[in-house]
């Protein structure tokens, strides 16, 4: 992939930008992912928080993981797009809503997390690795 990609909400009042390769992308079907996504699961793109910069103001929800870890979800105000998401276990990396970028192409998942909670009609991709749970140290 190129390092560079770039992103956005719906309604263009959010951008970003990054220089930054992927350390991990993935899917996953843990109830707050598909709750946030209002579909079947979440697809993440994780990019160090260093070379990731965000343009236009974000709203965040904050909650807890089932690790304890809380997970920060960034969102237009104004149309609801999720941008990303930090989580307090894994500082200093952005978790990139995939659908965001501009070019989808530059997402290529790795795993699958939490499968054991994927609905019947969004099963998992059986090619990669996968986790019914998080692992207790994410393969990132």
């Amino acid at each position: 992939m190129s390092a560079t990609f770039s992103g956005g909400c719906l309604c263009g009042r959010v951008r970003y930008e990054g220089d930054s390769e992927p350390v991990a992308s993935g899917h996953c079907h843990c109830l707050d992912c598909r709750k946030s996504s209002g579909t079947g699961h979440c697809s993440h793109m994780g990019v160090p928080q260093a070379g990731f910069r965000v343009i236009g103001d974000l709203t965040f929800y904050d909650a807890p993981a089932d690790s304890g870890n809380v997970v920060s979800r960034g969102f237009c105000p104004t149309c609801g797009t999720p941008i990303y998401s930090t989580n307090s276990g894994m500082p200093g990396l952005a978790f990139i809503r995939a659908s965001s970028l501009d070019d989808p192409e530059i997402f290529q998942p790795q795993l699958v997390v939490y499968t054991d909670r994927a609905p019947s009609w969004d099963r998992p991709d059986a090619s990669l690795p996968s986790f019914p749970e998080m692992p207790p140290r994410p393969p990132i």
